[in-house]
């Protein structure tokens, strides 16, 4: 049985966060809230919906934010232009996905739950409630080695 948590649990912080505007795009971006232990660079997993998506953190002008959530680690390689074998046509930003569908645009509130701070969140709109699965950390001598294969 795998072991779940509520958004409301002790155990998770939630922080309250907004949608902006980040770099050239109208896509929204989630703005990472100063209280979490989160800073450009990282890469996290961000549950969406009860899936779990692969994000990165990226330098915003403001700070820390979220621009896309995708399938897969290797996703953002496709989009950032860095791995050509699949088109980046073909790789969806899960992110802009689940916007649009909990109604979510630019300058809206959305609740960032940390479950495991550095490494594994969810989003969620304000007032619902959301149960994630717990994950456990990825082995980093072993995501050494995928990053080397990887090329």
């Amino acid at each position: 049985m795998t072991d779940r948590i509520a958004s409301d649990a002790p155990a998770v912080d939630s922080h309250s966060a907004h949608l902006v505007r980040s770099g050239g795009t109208s896509q929204p971006a989630v703005a990472v809230p100063d209280a979490t232990a989160l800073s450009g660079g990282e890469e996290i997993a961000l549950v969406l919906d009860g899936q779990c998506r692969h994000a990165r953190v990226g330098a915003g002008a403001d700070g820390p934010v979220i621009r896309a959530a995708y399938d897969t680690p290797g996703d953002h390689a496709v989009v950032a232009g860095e791995d050509d074998s699949v088109g980046a046509s073909t790789v969806t930003n899960r992110l802009v996905e689940w916007c649009r569908r909990a109604d979510r645009e630019r300058g809206d509130a959305v609740e960032l739950d940390e479950i495991d701070p550095g490494y594994h969140y969810g989003l969620r709109v304000p007032g619902e409630r959301a149960v994630y699965e717990l994950r456990d950390r990825p082995n980093e001598s072993l995501r050494d080695i995928a990053r080397g294969l990887d090329g």
